[in-house]
């Protein structure tokens, strides 16, 4: 009954079809379900969450010519770039509370609502240093999703993933990293899922530091879904993108990042392109607490059009990262 309940308030959000043919037809070509709807929210979501700096940088004592941290990283921000660290410490743990102001709460067509965000989020990273360029990943993630209008909306994400990093300084620093990814999302507050996904990131990345405190950086990423429950939210993705970064102080830093994606649904013959512009202001308080202000911009087209939208994210972060 929770699961039915959620679809309508869903819906209604959405305001794609009508409701009969919903029904009539479950798991149509041409309509948005729910699940599908809360798949696209989380994926845009789950790439602003502000949470932890990336392990493999110079300022983590990863002293082979390596830039700054990267882009690709969860958190888009946190960087010390001007400090060096001797000491390769493996473990972090971060607690962050983004919160954001959203223009379009369901990723509509049409109809667009908007709402406050809550979104507090906890992760635990393990790194390990086999070589000087030679990393292990693993990183248990746990992140709530609270809307203040539209709490039908409301959803929790839990990620395990577990891979490998190496670091290429004869290729210009090339950073190449391979993961494995178990996403499950779940209803709020509760154990009970409604999407769980399988899937396999590919990352290869490019960095031309610019002096101590600038970075520019390209890269692109393949995320290959292996298995899905249920299958119709099923999708690859597959990016570009090219960031920037500068430290203006040893406390404040600025970074921006602009991505492509192409989005292929193996359930049915939906491909999306979508645009995502971030950037975001990082100030570090003290060496483990930092705020951030951010925004974020997308632009989703469809060859199926009732799922085109685009959408504003606009608000920042607390966070806290312990590293030993």
């Amino acid at each position: 009954m929770r699961g039915t309940s959620m679809f309508f308030r869903l819906y209604f959000a959405a305001g794609l079809l009508a409701l009969g043919a919903l029904f009539a037809t479950p798991g149509p070509a041409n309509a948005q379900t729910p699940v599908t709807q809360d798949v696209d929210r989380a994926q845009l979501l789950r790439n602003q969450s502000l949470m932890h700096g990336d392990p493999y940088s110079l300022e983590n004592g990863v002293d082979n010519g390596q830039a700054v941290a990267s882009p690709n990283d969860r958190d888009l921000g946190e960087q010390e770039i001007l400090k060096r660290v001797e000491r390769y410490e493996p473990f972090s743990v971060s607690v962050a509370t983004p919160f954001y102001y959203t223009t379009n709460v369901a990723l509509a067509h049409s109809g667009e609502q908007g709402d406050l965000l809550f979104a507090p989020a906890a992760a635990v990273t393990y790194a390990p240093r086999f070589t000087r360029t030679f990393f292990g990943s693993f990183t248990v993630q746990q992140q709530s999703f609270y809307y203040d209008r539209f709490s039908g909306l409301n959803f929790g994400s839990f990620d395990f993933r577990a891979g490998l990093v190496y670091i290429l300084p004869t290729l210009h620093n090339l950073m190449l990293r391979g993961e494995y990814d178990y996403n499950r999302l779940t209803f709020s507050n509760s154990f009970n899922e409604f999407f769980s996904n399988h899937s396999i990131f590919l990352n290869a990345e490019l960095p031309f530091r610019i002096g101590r405190a600038q970075q520019f950086s390209l890269g692109t990423d393949a995320n290959i879904s292996v298995h899905a429950e249920p299958s119709a939210p099923r999708r690859h993705e597959f990016d570009f993108y090219a960031g920037y970064a500068v430290s203006l102080t040893r406390s404040f830093s600025v970074d921006a990042v602009g991505r492509i994606f192409v989005r292929d649904y193996s359930s049915t013959d939906r491909t999306d392109v979508s645009e995502i512009l971030a950037i975001s202001a990082n100030y570090r308080v003290t060496k483990c607490f930092s705020a951030s202000a951010a925004s974020t911009f997308a632009w989703s087209q469809s060859n199926k059009s009732v799922f085109d939208y685009k959408v504003a994210n606009i608000g920042g972060a607390l966070s806290l990262n312990f590293k030993f």
